[in-house]
């Protein structure tokens, strides 16, 4: 990643694109720490680190909600309603046709997730708000309901051009837009996690190997991590030899490959999604009521549970995005088969069981890296729960999959790029 980035800076049109990404990131960190207007910031970000539920969400914002800052809400209404979108693209037939339509149809799916999540925008804002007034202190807010209300409409504008500021590095720099958002913030997270942690050895320098094995444990496992995501099945296809005219066509062997992990971090999002749901609701109406610890995350209820919805949402993915039929089909029409298997119904019929069997070790690898890093990270971290919160399963899986896909984006700027010189 290092050098392709080394050799883009050679490059003046990339170069360009690549200083835009860092211009437009720096606005995101920016707006990530000032306050907002009217807020009690000291009192704001006690509040929200007393709460599990809010610093898990800080942690992958930033810290951007602990700040009190105007882009609180980052991207998580837009990670919510395209994951709404996209679950709905398979149960409603015209959010389908949509999708079949080419650009213009994912213009329009774009803007119906952009309604959706203004919607969950004010959703969150909401509860956001009427947990901390009501389960820490009212005054947090200046005491008054328009104070309050203000807050919430800069928390709602703030996650829109959040989303606005994704789509223009997607458009004009390099990567997809909203992804280095996320992954900004929980560098971020972290690299304040571990500050933290440092200037505490001047007080407590026993705490040192506790802090030495963390890193240690952080730099395997990710190296695990990005282990697993390149891994991949290659399946051979013959092609058979076919004359038209007086040239002769096809007659080659290629192969196209299965990802283990094809579903990336989704079905994780998916599953925590779902079950810190209840955990808004009871925020949002009875913000006094302490949740039941077997249902908060750590309880013994909560990991069975996001074992469980994990290796579901897995088949569940697998399920909309590879389709075995539609593959096959094509195969045939090209003279595609694949050696000592049928073309047509045997095929879709084989590579649906490739596809199960593959599925079944990415979902049994998405679930033990819910769960275990977690919890080895719980063990040696000596209590230090910021190092955890920034840590998170889901943060590892998700700065690991946008590296890789930074990398691949700017390695394609720069094969285009060749090939343009080549030509002229």
């Amino acid at each position: 990643m290092f050098k392709n980035i080394k050799e883009a800076f050679k490059i003046k049109e990339v170069r360009k694109k690549l200083l835009i990404t860092f211009a437009l990131l720096l606005v995101y960190r920016v707006g990530c720490w000032l306050p907002i207007p009217g807020i009690n910031v000291a009192a704001f970000a006690t509040a929200t680190k007393a709460n599990e539920f809010l610093g898990i969400i800080s942690a992958v914002s930033g810290n951007a909600l602990s700040n009190g800052a105007i882009l609180a809400l980052g991207v998580t209404p837009y990670i919510n309603a395209s994951i709404a979108i996209q679950l709905l693209g398979g149960a409603i037939p015209a959010l389908e046709r949509l999708a079949q339509q080419g650009e213009e149809g994912r213009k329009k799916i774009n803007f119906y997730t952009r309604i959706v999540a203004f919607v969950l925008a004010i959703v969150q804002a909401i509860g956001f708000s009427a947990n901390i007034t009501g389960a820490y202190d009212a005054s947090i807010f200046g005491g008054t309901w328009f104070t309050q209300a203000m807050v919430i409409t800069i928390m709602v504008a703030g996650a829109m051009f959040t989303v606005w500021l994704g789509e223009r590095i997607t458009e004009i720099g390099v990567g997809n837009g909203l992804s280095l958002l996320i992954f900004v913030g929980i560098l971020a997270t972290a690299g304040q996690a571990i500050a933290d942690s440092i200037a505490g050895l001047f007080t407590n320098i026993d705490g040192i190997w506790n802090l030495l094995l963390f890193l240690l444990a952080v730099v395997v496992i990710f190296g695990l991590i990005a282990w697993v995501d390149l891994a991949e099945r290659k399946v051979t296809v013959q092609y058979a030899k076919q004359i038209k005219g007086r040239k002769m066509y096809g007659g080659q062997a290629n192969s196209f490959p299965i990802k283990i992990n094809a579903q990336g971090v989704m079905p994780i999002i998916l599953a925590m999604t779902l079950l810190s749901f209840p955990q808004l609701v009871m925020a949002m109406f009875w913000p006094s009521t302490p949740y039941p610890e077997f249902l908060a995350m750590g309880g013994w209820l909560y990991t069975i549970l996001s074992a469980v919805l994990i290796m579901f949402f897995s088949y569940f993915m697998a399920s909309l995005t590879f389709k075995p039929d539609d593959i096959a089909r094509t195969m045939q029409q090209n003279g595609g088969f694949i050696n000592g298997i049928r073309p047509g119904k045997q095929t879709a019929e084989h590579l649906k069981k490739i596809s199960d069997r593959i599925t079944f070790f990415g979902a049994v690898y998405l679930a033990l890296v819910a769960l275990v890093p977690t919890l080895i990270f719980s063990f040696i971290s000596g209590g230090n729960g910021s190092l955890v919160n920034a840590f998170s399963s889901t943060g590892l899986l998700i700065v690991v999959s946008c590296a890789l896909e930074f990398d691949k984006q700017l390695e394609s700027q720069l094969l285009m790029r060749s090939y343009k010189g080549f030509l002229k």
